[in-house]
């Protein structure tokens, strides 16, 4: 989710960390996120721990993403601290929450690598974020996987940058391959200029549907914290489109959808994996019915084994099903994991170059398969909306959109 500020949950830790959780809907209080383990400020790896760093948006504008990769990552080290750790250690999370903003970000990065002392690092979900604290990570040689930023540029930071999610490029090439599956002739394109994501996700739809024979008739822009659309909506209204693309993010889908019915906009809206939280309805009602979006491949109704088996290790431990963002959190904790056992030295360099070569790992989000760029290849989901529920719609593979 390549929320250049923001892309999906909920979480909870345990022994590791503890989250307290204190009022409703806005009133979210986090406390502790962290324990030092092992020799505390010694290292990220001692006799008897591995110490390795999260950062996420427990708190500010897009804490539902943070919160469900958060509880998706507690989950998989829980699982390996079960089955004796690595190679007989215990492996520490200390996690620190940016408040969704990326100079927190940057900073909570450095705390990590300088005060902590991790061997490695997951995080963020918004691209914008993860590209701060990934320039922190190269600059000091700590691998950093993020579960969601789907920015292109996230992993051109550097060598020790990588992702286990699918990227812009491909998503956006998803939608536009859709809207033409669908007949759409005409789409027009809202933006949030603020956002990499959103302005990346544009320019690939646009250029892909355009290919494919599409017309894109208009294309505004917003700005993340507006609340007024209407003179943009109006102003996309005028080409008469098929649909509406916006590439934005669940915290403003709730009141473009509805001032796109109040001007008359009624066509569907298409949208990318940012649309993903449990809060994307209620802020919309039912003026999002029917419209669609990408999303990771990822769902409930999936019927994998391995998924399967996560969903119920997941409920059991937070009382209720997982969205994709917590899978995507799982994957990227498993997959670190997976390279740490495998690393011919637990430090940075040994650890990224582990990570750098795995192969079909057989993750719940499909199978990864870390390529040259730092980039997984990955399949996407299309989603309908209906009633409360995200339903699954149609499955792309990069080869059927040409990647």
């Amino acid at each position: 989710m390549s929320y250049v500020q923001m892309r999906p949950k909920n979480r909870i830790l345990r022994s590791i960390c503890i989250v307290v959780f204190v009022g409703i809907a806005t009133s979210l209080v986090i406390t502790g996120c962290k324990n030092t383990g092992g020799n505390g400020t010694t290292g990220g790896a001692t006799s008897t721990t591995i110490k390795i760093g999260e950062y996420a948006s427990l708190t500010g504008d897009t804490a539902t993403f943070g919160l469900s990769t958060h509880q998706g990552i507690l989950l998989a080290v829980d699982e390996a601290n079960a089955a004796g750790g690595i190679n007989g250690k215990t492996i520490t999370l200390v996690t620190e929450d940016d408040a969704s903003k990326p100079d927190q970000a940057q900073s909570v990065v450095t705390k990590l690598i300088t005060q902590d002392k991790v061997v490695a690092m997951l995080g963020e979900v918004a691209s914008t974020r993860s590209k701060r604290g990934g320039s922190v990570c190269q600059q000091n040689n700590i691998p950093m996987i993020t579960p969601s930023s789907t920015n292109p540029t996230v992993t051109q930071i550097g060598s020790n940058v990588f992702r286990v999610c699918f990227t812009d490029d491909f998503q956006g090439a998803v939608d536009a391959k859709f809207a033409h599956d669908q007949g759409y002739k005409k789409v027009a394109v809202f933006k949030d200029l603020k956002s990499d994501y959103s302005v990346g996700f544009s320019d690939v739809f646009a250029k892909e549907f355009t290919k494919l024979g599409g017309t894109i008739t208009n294309t505004q822009s917003y700005q993340s914290g507006d609340t007024d659309f209407k003179a943009q909506l109006n102003s996309l209204k005028t080409g008469a489109p098929d649909a509406v693309l916006v590439p934005g993010y669940y915290t403003e889908m709730g009141t473009i959808g509805r001032q796109a019915k109040d001007v008359g906009l009624n066509v569907p809206l298409l949208g990318g994996d940012g649309w993903d939280s449990p809060d994307l309805v209620p802020g919309a009602g039912t003026t999002l019915e029917g419209s669609f979006f990408a999303d990771h491949y990822f769902s409930v109704e999936l019927k994998e084994p391995a998924t399967k088996t996560f969903i119920e290790a997941f409920k059991a431990k937070n009382g209720k099903d997982p969205d994709a963002l917590a899978a995507l959190g799982y994957d990227a904790a498993k997959v670190l994991l997976d390279a740490i056992k495998r690393a011919k030295t637990v430090d940075g360099p040994g650890i990224r170059d582990a990570i750098a070569d795995t192969k079909d790992f057989p993750g719940v989000t499909g199978k990864i398969t870390i390529d040259t760029n730092r980039n997984a290849r990955k399949s996407a989901l299309i989603f309908q909306i209906k009633g409360k529920d995200f339903k699954v719609f149609k499955t792309y593979t990069p080869e059927q959109v040409g990647q």
